[in-house]
């Protein structure tokens, strides 16, 4: 069987299941419109350790320790884990990974660490290479302004662009067996960059790479725009979906009334002081872990396309006066 379509689409000879997830998330979160999703609402944003990446890498353990429960296997029965965030050299991956004593891929992806893995995983699985693979992602919130902006002691004004970084983490077990929600097709996104530099407007810099990789995936795999119930993007928030929309239509792809956005839905944007909304790689995976998952298992979603997007800058490159490139990765994923 023919598997790779297009310019950069796969489908799945024998889709892999989403057997089980988990969502664990920061008290900011909790208070959120999706907290009753969340599997965890920690009231302790230190998770009880002494710094944020110390904390982030405690999120990651539970979230994984927490998903492989849920599926009844031991830790022992996964193969692979996949895993991403948005700390120097992956550390709040690493760290929170290394108890576990399994095989191990750390991703950057930025905050399309979720999409990537999940694609990657299925392809082992598809591949017959793997029985049971984890796919995770996480980010924290003071870990990241004090990475990529300034410390909190500061108390730095925020761009009404900017975006607040989700302390959260989600995690999926897939599966070669098992009843669920299967990853039917994947598209990988290319590096796309149109010379944005802001770096308090990440949602801008990212819509290109969501624009370029919705676009390949219908085109490769020859999909009507109304094929998905839902296209869910990572966090764009909410400058970033309205431009989203409009380079769609000029592909002549209208997918409104079918697009919405995580960073959007994790925050209420109105009654909580997120500005544009949420981000960070715990932002889709979170929500995706939780409120879509259910969602898929309650049929009230029967076909779904997850795309997380990513800004792939370093404070290096920023401080060099570089742009910020964006990419993005389209999972598609069916009852």
């Amino acid at each position: 069987m023919k598997k790779h379509f297009g310019e950069a689409s796969v489908k799945f000879e024998n889709p892999p299941t989403i057997i089980s997830a988990a969502a664990i998330v920061g008290p900011k979160e909790g208070e959120g419109p999706l907290s009753e999703h969340f599997d965890k609402v920690s009231a302790d944003i230190l998770f009880g350790k002494d710094t944020w990446e110390q904390a982030e890498s405690e999120l990651m353990r539970q979230t994984v320790a927490l998903a492989v429960q849920k599926a009844g296997l031991a830790i022992e029965d996964v193969q692979y884990i996949f895993a991403g965030d948005l700390l120097n050299q992956n550390s709040g991956s690493i760290y929170g990974a290394r108890s576990f004593e399994r095989p191990f891929y750390g991703l950057f992806g930025a905050c399309s660490a979720m999409g990537m893995g999940m694609n990657l995983g299925a392809k082992l699985i598809d591949g017959g290479f793997a029985d049971y693979v984890v796919a995770n992602a996480s980010s924290h919130f003071c870990g990241a302004e004090k990475t990529f902006r300034f410390p909190l002691e500061l108390g730095t004004q925020r761009a009404p662009t900017a975006s607040w970084t989700v302390t959260g983490d989600g995690a999926v077990v897939l599966s070669s067996k098992g009843k669920g929600p299967r990853i039917t097709a994947a598209t990988t996104g290319s590096i796309v960059d149109l010379g944005m530099k802001d770096v308090n407007n990440m949602g801008a810099a990212m819509v290109p790479a969501a624009a370029d990789v919705i676009a390949k995936h219908f085109r490769d795999l020859n999909l009507p725009t109304n094929h998905y119930d839902l296209i869910a993007t990572g966090d764009l928030g909410l400058y970033g979906q309205t431009l989203l929309l409009q380079l769609l239509k000029q592909e002549g792809i209208d997918i409104a009334g079918r697009l919405t956005d995580c960073g959007m839905l994790i925050y209420d944007l109105e009654k909580q002081d997120v500005h544009a909304g949420g981000s960070g790689c715990g932002c889709s995976a979170s929500v995706f872990a939780s409120y879509f998952l259910k969602k898929l298992r309650n049929s009230e979603i029967n076909k779904m396309l997850f795309v997380p997007t990513g800004a792939l800058h370093s404070v290096v490159t920023i401080q060099q006066g570089e742009t910020i490139p964006g990419i993005a990765h389209a999972v598609a994923i069916e009852r």
